[in-house]
């Protein structure tokens, strides 16, 4: 009888190179009715990329030495290498987790992918992974016009777009023509083709010429399915799907979870609490801006940029001819104490912070309309608690959420002016101010403050953006506290909210900067690292375990770049590259990165992202609902760039990508990902869906300046396809 083991991973590769000998020195038979079924490439793919095995095939290269049957001795190569084959039998579009599971299995103790061969993958000593939003495979099989393409990507059977050739167009008044029905973009299809998610190879002769570098380290492009709902419609954030590890739970773990109603509490008591000051919360320019607030001048600090956000505040009715007033704090500096007067350890480091919530009605014409505000101090004192009248008549009391009532209303003459005046005395330059979504209440306000801690963003949603926890279950799972208990019913007390903000913030200051930013679920890709030492194995105590680093625009230390036990901030893509490969060989005083580098290093490079457009800040006006959105007068709508603008662009990432190939030493796994496809018509129309929902509230439907109907929901869930499409790239050097 034969051996009922499961075999393991290195005979499924052995049967494959023999059926390939079996089919090239048997042409007749069963081989020969084999071979056109095989394709073409079959017995290539089984082959290692000679780029990634050359590197070891010489007298020197490090090898094992095997002893087989009857004492012979031979030699076998150990250099790790990647390997896609026919065995794969892909029936869906990898995912990011796949990606990530991809680093995990050569860095630490992640499972063997099953979409690639992994040949030595304990060999692997570093990984960089590049998260570049704007590529996508609309670039390689043409359907996105790039300047002076080098062959005909059409003559390619493999880079063919097999959309069907005559698509069914719908069409409706309310759908943007940049976002209908189209075969370049792929959404005409109902059923999954293997085209959307088998790996395409790429071959320099049939690249547009900005993209040919790839070819030259790069066996094959993969389709990437970017994190998402596409029953809602939604697309999830890419970066925290990368970075998020799910950690593994024994059964009785899940058991005693599942007991559990409500957020699961998160284990404080093995929690290494590193306390911070909340001046390291303080959102930054980039956070504001895709939030939805409206920014201070004093964050504009050349007067060219102060003139241009001038002119959007005022074609968007934000200027103070409209109401709005600014906080009089005439520079960032302003805001810091001196040194003298800061307590040692005092996490609120000589500012003053206040808790502040706003209540909101619905007043005639549908819009919001300041009713309370509540402002508490870091003490839990309530400083202001006021009722305020607004300008014109109340429609909508809202009392299920905001517990006002026509009785409370009648006797108040406070307006909103009254308390723009108090609040413009309260907030000083060392004013931070606290609070959840602030960017509703300041609108409500009318009024912008340049330091804010938002609890909405110091808490991200387990998901990513652009979706948001609610103050209710923030509360119950970090703090442990039940608020809101009259939602629905009684409405929301906006001091009991205001503390509840004041709270989280304490216990984030408490905590350190990690406390909240990952479910109880999940982890750190660089957390995971540190329980593996470099060797490979885990380590044991005392052993220093791998090291990680962040590199990304902006300040990334202030938001997820703590995870990493470095991060770099940038201001150009060319910067980036440099702090790669600063992170990946080290510093050569070791002043800051330890000589030899950091085992992972993830990074991110934003120009192509940028000028395509591609950004968080969707939200746009929408003016000219019965027209192409890209038309639109809205200034705010960045146009897209012309063939030979994105060309240029295209061909300095890849310029990137290689320099950044070639700096990297020998064993070191490279991970390149684009995230989404284009998620430019998913946010236009979901735009339109809330302007719909917003008039439908309070106009009749001959009124409505935006319609949504079956049409339009359709278009919504195409787009979200598309969003969802994304590319990748692996290889190793």
């Amino acid at each position: 009888m034969g051996s009922k083991k499961k075999r393991k991973h290195s005979q499924y590769t052995n049967d494959e190179k023999s059926l390939g000998e079996i089919i090239r020195t048997k042409q007749s038979g069963l081989a020969a009715t084999l071979t056109p079924l095989q394709g073409p490439d079959h017995n290539s793919q089984a082959q290692e990329n000679p780029d990634q095995t050359s590197q070891a095939t010489g007298e020197d290269a490090d090898s094992w030495t095997v002893v087989g049957r009857g004492g012979k001795k031979r030699k076998t190569n150990n250099y790790p290498a990647l390997v896609y084959a026919d065995l794969h039998r892909q029936q869906s579009s990898i995912k990011l987790g796949d990606l990530q599971s991809l680093v995990l299995y050569c860095l630490a103790d992640g499972t063997s992918p099953s979409w690639i061969s992994v040949r030595h993958h304990a060999q692997v000593r570093k990984a960089v992974v590049l998260f570049i939003p704007g590529l996508e495979k609309g670039m390689f099989d043409g359907s996105v016009a790039l300047d002076t393409p080098m062959g005909n990507p059409a003559e390619d059977p493999e880079l063919v777009d097999k959309t069907d050739p005559s698509p069914k167009e719908e069409s409706s008044q309310n759908v943007p023509s940049s976002i209908a029905v189209s075969k370049q973009e792929g959404v005409s299809r109902n059923l999954a083709s293997p085209d959307d998610f088998l790996p395409v190879r790429l071959a320099a002769d049939t690249l547009p010429l900005p993209l040919k570098p790839l070819a030259a380290f790069f066996e094959h492009l993969w389709p990437v399915k970017a994190p998402g709902d596409d029953r809602n419609s939604k697309v999830y954030s890419p970066l925290h799907h990368m970075l998020n590890a799910q950690v593994p739970k024994s059964q009785d773990q899940k058991a005693a979870e599942k007991a559990i109603k409500g957020p699961k509490p998160v284990n404080g008591p093995l929690w290494e609490s590193k306390p911070t000051p909340i001046t390291n919360f303080i959102s930054s320019k980039d956070d504001l801006r895709e939030n939805d607030y409206v920014l201070h001048p004093v964050w504009f600090s050349t007067v060219l940029e102060r003139d241009a956000e001038i002119k959007r505040r005022a074609d968007a009715k934000q200027s103070p001819g409209f109401g709005w007033m600014d906080s009089r704090v005439p520079d960032l500096e302003a805001g810091d104490a001196p040194e003298h007067l800061i307590e040692n350890g005092s996490l609120t480091a000589g500012r003053t912070v206040l808790a502040m919530d706003c209540e909101m009605c619905t007043v005639d014409g549908g819009d919001p309309a300041l009713t309370r505000i509540s402002l508490v101090s870091w003490d839990g004192e309530i400083v202001m608690d006021e009722l305020v009248k607004p300008d014109k008549p109340i429609i909508d009391y809202l009392t299920q959420y905001s517990g006002i009532t026509m009785e409370k209303m009648q006797p108040i003459n406070t307006t909103l002016p009254d308390i723009q005046k108090r609040l413009l005395d309260i907030l000083t330059p060392n004013t931070i101010l606290v609070g959840h979504s602030l960017n509703s209440d300041l609108e409500a306000l009318k009024l912008t403050h340049p330091f804010v801690v938002d609890t909405s963003i110091l808490y991200p949603h387990p998901r990513g953006p652009p979706l948001k926890s609610s103050l209710k279950w923030l509360a119950q799972k970090y703090i442990g506290r039940e608020i809101q208990k009259g939602h629905g019913t009684l409405g929301h007390d906006s001091v009991e909210d205001s503390r509840a903000c004041l709270d989280l913030v304490r216990k984030k200051c408490e905590k350190g900067p990690e406390w909240g930013s990952v479910a109880t679920n999940s982890e750190t890709i660089f957390k995971r690292l540190s329980r593996t030492r470099r060797s490979g194995r885990c380590k044991s105590e005392g052993e220093d375990g791998k090291i990680g680093a962040i590199i990304d625009h902006g300040a990334p230390e202030k938001n997820f770049g703590h995870m990493a036990s470095f991060s770099i901030g940038c201001n150009a893509d060319t910067e980036v590259v440099e702090g790669v490969k600063r992170a990946v060989s080290g510093d050569p005083d070791g002043a800051m990165i330890p000589g030899g580098g950091v085992d992972l290093t993830w990074t991110r490079m934003r120009d192509l992202e940028n000028l395509r457009g591609w950004s968080n800040n969707h939200r746009y006006d929408i003016i000219q609902m019965d027209t192409d959105l890209t038309q639109s007068t809205d200034k705010t709508i960045p146009p897209s760039p012309s063939p030979s603008d994105l060309a240029a662009q295209v061909a300095k990432t890849v310029s990137h990508i290689s320099e950044i190939h070639q700096s990297l030493p020998p064993c070191t796994l490279l991970v390149v990902y684009s995230g989404t496809g284009d998620p430019r018509g998913l946010a236009k129309l979901q735009n339109m869906q809330r302007k719909f929902k917003q008039e439908y509230k309070t106009k009749k439907w001959d009124q409505l300046s935006v319609r949504w109907t079956d049409v339009e929901e359709q278009a919504l869930k195409r787009a979200c396809q598309v969003a969802r499409q994304g590319v990748g790239f692996v290889t190793i050097t």
